[in-house]
């Protein structure tokens, strides 16, 4: 979800749901690698029942990484790919359910983000191989050292998209990957595995989302399942608290900022491409065998645990004197809506919310505060009441002016205390003005052999007092000079000479960094006029016009929503604008929305390319269609900017900023594709089709003499799953077109990988659970589920109990805590003795050390 700060907020004002993962290694014996028993217990502690992969998450960082070289061809990515989902099945152990979803064909208001983002990528490539051409150029001019350039296709993560080659690709690994687990690896021997490839329509996870919806509405669901989700996206919180599942774990690598990169022209470390000055690369090991490697640090992976998040949001929501029932559930749910005014992945957030102003804490509090005059919640199984939430807004809009005032107040108090700091640090790096030589020269501790014998010291104490006055004289009539200088040229008035114009400040001398012009000034009276005029070009007095930016905010306000907890309402649905409106402007709203569009479809996957792709990336489309892009008599050419704008929005980085892209009529892209849809080969007609999730299993599992029966009979009517072969798992399967089955050998896509001669998993189409139109997936506990126990410390512990509290570390509440006897603690006292004295020697050192130059620290 679009809100870049969130996850940092949320694991700072809840730090307890965090738990490090504990990863067992494999280990290797005579040159023989001896993988990990997955069947073994979890060394966390706990048992995970299913894991779900958001998979667009892992093939990002394994096909084009940033803190190690990145794999030289697709076959090599499509390993990286698998040892890093064996790392995330190895650390979590599911025992029944292995679900990996792929981004397929998303919807309409989702692809307006994809296509900000690709267009993005596409223009920072161009500029960044211009960058390097130009450094490149300067840099060999002036006798500098560059290795040489390699010739090497760059790698387009634009194709990771539904429709390309490259999904497709990845698809027939993953099958083969799946296959082979399934046949040679103890611990897949029970598991059943799903694949929703990018074939298969939606968001990965969102997928899902809609799996675990539609498995617990069935009477077989077990409440009580354990469930783990991998993916680094913040609205992956968000959905697991929707699904009210008491058991919700979610898994991702921890993030650790500033990591070193290595310069993308020289390629050494320490510096970033502007700051190359091309330096010949230091000789690594004696023979320089270490040329070729760079240390990377193995990522690290915590859980995120939703049961003590909900834990915080209670207390934090619980509230007395209701008119109404107070329902736990419901004001989750509410806080889950509020939290979408502050950024997602479908609108835009509000100009006068910022999650770093803590404006996630100020929509709590005043939510509760309305909540007593709503008279009731706000949402209900994913459908809002506009009613109430205008209210919420009302109050939101009371304090906008001062919100945008104190952004400025705060900004400015940020940047005199970045400028203060870089004082500091420069005056820090100089040290003192004058370095005495001789015997009174410092020296590095443990460098000095045996104490000389001081000679004549008054003599060199004179010496040195005389060096520093020459220092602050010269110092004294340079100021001097400079300043008649100044006032000479300003009594002769204005000049045309380069004197008058005086030298320019160095880079590292200015006051502050230039910042772009902000037109709209939020923290200046008439903001709202200056807003509307220089966003959307229309005056603030068009009420007309802003009630139809507020309605369109109003409808995606209930799309989200109802996209969380009910499956996507409308496919073809998107937000209009660049820009949102204020909160100030919710006014009669509650007969704003009624309802979406019914039996909307979404696109097909080559039609969502033409839809995301930029020019630069058509080499991924058929010649025809990749025509469309880039001749100047296509229909649809404005689709297509060479160039477009990027708007700070009183941001300060480029990537902060609004991407503003002419949107895609949807009418008018159809009608151009209508054109050229018959050139298309017959593997682009697959590539461009709509597939379906596959469900494998091994010989060892209930279900399987179940699939294989279908095969034997070649039954083509689609057959429910018995639940009780599989954890109480329904839904609908058909027979594969192109199907994994046993005994039968499975070719390897991939070179450096062997056949599967031996196999003995089988594969199947399946269909979640259908369900009646206008059916409602409740928002609530299920009846016989059990909530985990309580973790983090009472409000009331002081109160009625005298023994310590005993926090718990982990999952497990009934660790057993380490206990030192009478000699441990002995130890830890000389230890913490012998620390202590070493701290106060080099203390006294120190100052000794800047005694002899008169400056004291």
């Amino acid at each position: 979800m679009g809100v870049p700060a969130f996850f940092r907020w949320l694991s700072r004002k809840y730090p307890s749901i965090i738990v490090h993962c504990v990863e067992e290694k494999g280990k290797e014996c005579n040159g023989v690698r001896i993988p990990v028993d997955t069947t073994k217990p979890n060394p966390n502690e706990v048992e995970f029942d299913n894991l779900y992969l958001d998979m667009n998450g892992i093939i990002h960082p394994c096909t084009h990484p940033e803190d190690k070289p990145a794999p030289k061809n697709e076959d090599e990515m499509m390993v990286a790919i698998f040892e890093y989902i064996d790392r995330l099945f190895n650390i979590v152990r599911p025992r029944r359910v292995l679900y990996m979803a792929i981004d397929g064909v998303a919807p309409r208001a989702k692809m307006n983000q994809q296509r900000s983002r690709r267009f993005r990528a596409s223009k920072e490539g161009v500029e960044l191989a211009e960058e390097k051409h130009r450094m490149r150029e300067e840099i060999i001019q002036r006798g500098g050292y560059l290795p040489p350039e390699e010739i090497k296709e760059r790698f387009d993560s634009n194709c990771i998209t539904p429709g390309t080659e490259f999904m497709d690709n990845l698809a027939h690994c993953l099958r083969y990957y799946i296959a082979d687990r399934l046949s040679n690896d103890p611990g897949w021997k029970n598991v059943t595995v799903f694949l929703s490839d990018a074939s298969v329509p939606g968001e990965g996870e969102h997928k899902i989302m809609d799996f675990i919806r539609r498995q617990r509405a069935q009477p077989n669901h077990d409440p009580n399942t354990h469930h783990c989700l991998c993916g680094a996206d913040a609205d992956l919180i968000m959905l697991g608290l929707a699904t009210h599942e008491p058991n919700f774990t979610i898994i991702r690598e921890e993030f650790k900022p500033n990591k070193p990169r290595p310069c993308a022209l020289c390629g050494q470390m320490g510096h970033e491409i502007k700051e190359c000055q091309g330096t010949a690369r230091e000789k690594k090991g004696e023979h320089d065998e270490f040329a070729e490697t760079m240390p990377v640090s193995e990522q690290e992976f915590i859980f995120i645990r939703l049961c003590v998040l909900r834990e915080y949001l209670a207390r934090e929501l619980t509230m007395a004197s209701l008119p109404f029932p107070f329902d736990f559930e419901r004001s989750v749910d509410d806080w889950v809506f509020m939290c979408f005014f502050v950024g997602n992945d479908f609108l835009p957030h509000l100009p006068s919310l910022e999650i770093r102003e803590g404006a996630i804490d100020r929509l709590v509090n005043i939510y509760k505060t309305v909540v007593h005059k709503t008279g009731g919640y706000l949402t209900q199984n994913g459908y809002v009441n506009l009613e109430r939430v205008e209210m919420i807004m009302q109050a939101v809009g009371v304090a906008e002016d001062n919100i945008f005032k104190k952004r400025k107040e705060d900004d400015e108090s940020f940047k005199r205390r970045q400028k203060e700091k870089k004082k500091r640090m420069k005056l820090e790096q100089q040290g003192p003005a004058y370095l005495t030589t001789g015997q009174f020269a410092p020296h590095a501790l443990g460098r000095r052999g045996q104490p000389e014998p001081v000679h004549n010291a008054r003599h060199q104490a004179f010496n040195m007092r005389m060096q520093n006055m020459e220092q602050h004289n010269r110092d004294a009539a340079q100021s001097l000079k400079a300043m008649m200088r100044n006032s000479g040229n300003s009594s002769a008035g204005p000049s045309n000479s380069s004197e008058s114009r005086g030298v320019k400040r160095p880079a590292d001398d200015s006051d502050s960094e230039p910042e772009p012009e902000d037109n709209v000034r939020l923290w200046e009276e008439g903001w709202k006029q200056r807003y509307y005029k220089t966003k959307f070009d229309v005056d603030v007095s068009d009420d007309g016009f802003r009630k139809k930016v507020v309605q369109s905010y109003v409808e995606g306000l209930c799309w989200v929503l109802r996209y969380y907890y009910q499956g996507c309402a409308s496919w073809k649905w998107y937000f209009p604008f660049h820009y949102a409106p204020f909160a100030s402007d919710f006014k009669d709203i509650s007969e704003m929305f009624k309802e979406f569009e019914k039996e909307t479809k979404p696109f097909k996957p080559l039609e969502q390319l033409m839809g995301v792709f930029p020019a630069a990336s058509g080499n991924f489309l058929p010649p025809t269609w990749r025509n469309l892009m880039s001749s100047p008599d296509s229909s649809i050419i404005d689709f297509y900017p060479d160039d477009f704008a990027i708007d700070l929005n009183g941001k300060k980085y480029a990537w902060q900023g609004v991407a503003l892209l002419p949107f895609v009529d949807e009418r008018r892209l159809r009608a151009a594709l209508a054109d050229v849809y018959g050139d298309l080969t017959p593997e682009e007609t697959k590539r461009n089709s709509l597939g379906s999730d596959v469900l494998f299993l091994s010989k060892s599992h209930p279900l399987f003499d179940f699939i294989h029966e279908l095969y034997r009979t070649e039954s083509h009517e689609d057959t429910e799953i018995p639940p009780e072969l599989c954890h109480g798992i329904q839904g609908i399967l058909n027979l594969d077109d192109n199907p994994i089955l046993p005994d039968k050998t499975v070719q390897s896509p991939i070179p450096m990988l062997r056949d599967i001669t031996q196999n003995s998993s089988i594969g199947v189409k399946f269909k979640d659970p259908q369900y009646a139109d206008g059916f409602v997936f409740k928002a609530a506990l299920l009846p016989a589920a059990k909530i985990p126990n309580k973790v983090l410390k009472p409000g009331d512990w002081e109160k009625s109990n005298r023994e310590p509290w005993r926090p718990q570390l982990g999952f497990n509440p009934n660790r057993q805590q380490a206990h030192l006897d009478q000699s441990a603690f002995r130890a830890l006292e000389i230890i913490s003795a012998i620390l202590t004295t070493l701290c106060l020697n080099l203390s006294f050192m120190q100052v000794e050390y800047w005694s002899n130059f008169g400056i004291w620290k």
